[in-house]
């Protein structure tokens, strides 16, 4: 009997294990179907046009909303410390030099939250009440719900840009594309954890 007693805890472990597996690969599959496919209310005017750095087209996108003027004010944020708006527009090379008197830059973010975080002093400060938020699509979940939790009377517009190296359709197909969603995927459910701890917080 004591001899069965160690298999069977390694039953139970493993079956635990596969079922953890089949739920996050199902959420997986549930994250990316719901990722956004279009841009919403794209005629639509707000306050401001919030950038997050870090991928392709997305400055490019700000710049263009800005220029088309869907916004007061362009601001910029997760900034590598030093960097000016006249670079930026330079290395755009489209924008306008125009431009860079409704640009504003934000240094202080390194992190999702923290561009959440930086952006929600900014919009206080500037007295600014609805936002379109321009970031990558597959990171788009997960910064609205940054957003949404930093600043809850915000109207908050997503405006997703679309990656050619980022395969959003057949995801699966692509090792760059899953591996890529699925690192987003895990970083989510973290932000969603810490999210829900932090309501229940006193």
């Amino acid at each position: 009997m004591a001899a069965t007693t160690p298999r069977r805890l390694l039953a139970r472990l493993l079956s635990i294990l596969i079922l953890a597996w089949v739920l996050w690969a199902a959420g997986l599959v549930w994250f990316a179907a719901g990722l956004p496919t279009t841009v919403t209310d794209p005629s639509r005017r707000t306050d401001a046009v919030v950038v997050l750095t870090g991928g392709t087209g997305r400055l490019r996108q700000g710049f263009e909303l800005l220029e088309q003027d869907r916004a007061q004010e362009l601001f910029v944020s997760g900034v590598g410390r030093g960097v000016k708006v006249d670079e930026l527009l330079r290395i755009d090379q489209i924008a306008p030099p125009e431009l860079a008197c409704c640009v504003v830059l934000g240094y202080k973010a390194d992190d999702t939250r923290g561009n959440a975080l930086e952006t929600a002093v900014w919009m206080q400060t500037q007295g600014f009440s609805s936002l379109r938020l321009v970031t990558a699509t597959y990171h788009m979940p997960r910064s609205l719900l940054e957003f949404r939790a930093a600043m809850p009377r915000t109207e908050i517009l997503p405006h997703p840009v679309f990656s050619r190296n980022f395969r959003q359709v057949d995801w699966w197909q692509w090792p760059g594309s899953t591996i890529l969603l699925a690192k987003e995927y895990n970083k989510y459910l973290l932000a969603w954890v810490r999210s829900r701890l932090l309501d229940r917080a006193p």
